[in-house]
């Protein structure tokens, strides 16, 4: 293959992977070797050829492929020169640009990959998820920000990693120029690990000291690991004494998670610290609904009858990430027998996920955990008392009661000593009246929900 081939291979790669991951991970790549169904490639570091073969080797063995030229295993050697700098970014050669565009710097910045689906258009919103949006909208228009860091934190599949994806693709394509970094902790401390390993801690720290924007996705991942959380520490000081925007997510509040050091969780929640509520009803409809509407255009015989969505919507309340597989499964399953997706059709194909979200929380469960919370005597959240200590976590637990199991409000009035449906209904007005204005109420609930729910 001559290096024309490999160029215009190249630059079909760059349709393929989007213009930051081909200057940063493809355009250094030198071709140095083809034969006998193998192709070598030279690289600037080790951590270089092992982020590339993770994470581009098949696409550009396709490429290859397709061009008529057959490969079937594809390597990466680190060339001699380069080898001692196996933390810092390579330098590629400039890629063509409009005239007006600011001049790339000298040293590229080594991104994770962004996933191209997670943008913000779609990304539904709803009553659960509206503050995170708003915020990260914001962050996105890479103007000022009177907030930094942005702390992103939720349960599973609630959509932390698709904002965060959403902000470094929002930026990209306002301010090219911006030097935005995006990977998750454990990527961060592989790095740094290497880093210390191969003696270039310098040139880690003017790397992770000279971006724009730094992204960290699953920050909890950190917690214990003494010398990464010290080097975490001086790098987000570093950023935000020259106002420069971090964004970070986590599985809880920084307060919450544990063996994380007291200093950190102070910086953490020094900015805008922003919960993703359990998804609702609506959301999880709107979910579905955006889903079905994408598979209606690329199979326009698509039939959902009627209740189908709603159906789901009401049974799986687990989190999105189990809804859209679901709903994946359900449509690749009706299209494969050639039946239209009908209530009977679902309740067949989802059996599995269906009795998996039939566990069902208890009223006594609920009571316990609350109690323990708050630390109160179970017999006082039933009993008569009705002092603020025990009415406030009372009236919790009616609300979880009523939100969390199937249960009728005569029924859970019963479990709580006998009490008449209208005082469990006055509980549970009052809790979601005061969720507005008491953050440390609604940061109790989530919590609880969280436990009640695992």
């Amino acid at each position: 293959m001559t290096n024309d081939t490999w160029t215009k291979l190249r630059e079909d790669l760059l349709l393929h992977v989007g213009r930051n991951n081909y200057v940063t991970w493809i355009e250094p790549l030198k071709l140095t070797q083809l034969a006998e169904g193998r192709a070598e490639f030279e690289v600037p570091t080790s951590f270089f050829g092992n982020w590339v073969q993770r994470n581009f080797a098949d696409k550009i063995r396709h490429r290859l492929n397709e061009a008529g030229i057959e490969v079937s295993r594809i390597d990466f050697c680190v060339a001699r020169a380069a080898a001692p700098a196996a933390t810092r970014a390579p330098r590629p050669a400039p890629v063509a640009a409009p005239a007006a565009a600011p001049a790339r710097r000298e040293e590229e910045i080594a991104s994770a990959p962004l996933d191209a689906r997670f943008t913000f258009d779609s990304f539904v919103v709803g009553k659960p998820n509206a503050l995170a949006h708003a915020a990260a909208r914001r962050v996105a228009e890479g103007g000022p920000v009177t907030f930094n860091p942005l702390f992103l934190y939720g349960g599973v599949g609630l959509g932390k990693t698709h904002l965060m994806h959403a902000i470094a693709h929002e930026l990209q394509l306002r301010q090219p120029h911006l030097r935005v970094l995006y990977l998750s902790a454990e990527q961060f401390m592989y790095r740094f690990v290497q880093a210390l390993r191969e003696r270039q801690i310098m040139d880690f720290k003017e790397m992770f000291r000279s971006v724009d924007v730094l992204m960290v996705d699953d920050v909890q991942f950190i917690a214990g690991k003494d010398s990464t959380q010290e080097e975490f520490f001086h790098t987000f000081n570093a950023l935000v004494d020259q106002n420069k925007q971090i964004v970070i997510s986590a599985d809880r509040a920084p307060g919450e998670i544990k063996d994380l050091e007291d200093r950190i969780k102070s910086r953490l929640q020094c900015g805008l610290v922003v919960d993703l509520h359990p998804t609702d009803y609506e959301l999880r409809l709107g979910v579905l609904q955006q889903k079905a509407e994408h598979y209606r255009r690329q199979m326009g015989d698509l039939v959902i009858a009627d209740g189908v969505l709603e159906f789901l919507a009401h049974r799986i309340t687990t989190n999105v990430r189990v809804l859209e597989g679901a709903l994946t499964r359900l449509f690749a399953f009706a299209n494969l027998v050639g039946r239209p997706v009908t209530l009977e059709v679902t309740q067949e194909c989802l059996s599995d996920i269906l009795r998996a979200s039939d566990r069902k929380v208890t009223i006594e469960e609920i009571q316990r955990k609350v109690a323990e919370h708050y630390n109160v005597r179970l017999s006082d959240m039933i009993g008569p008392k009705r002092v603020r200590t025990i009415a406030r976590p009372r009236q919790v637990a009616m609300y979880l009661a009523k939100q969390l199991t199937p249960r009728s409000l005569p029924e859970i009035g019963r479990r709580f000593g006998g009490r008449d449906h209208t005082t469990i209904m006055h509980g549970v007005k009052k809790v979601e009246e005061l969720m507005s204005t008491d953050s440390q109420l609604s940061d109790d609930l989530q919590m609880l929900r969280r436990l009640l729910q695992a």
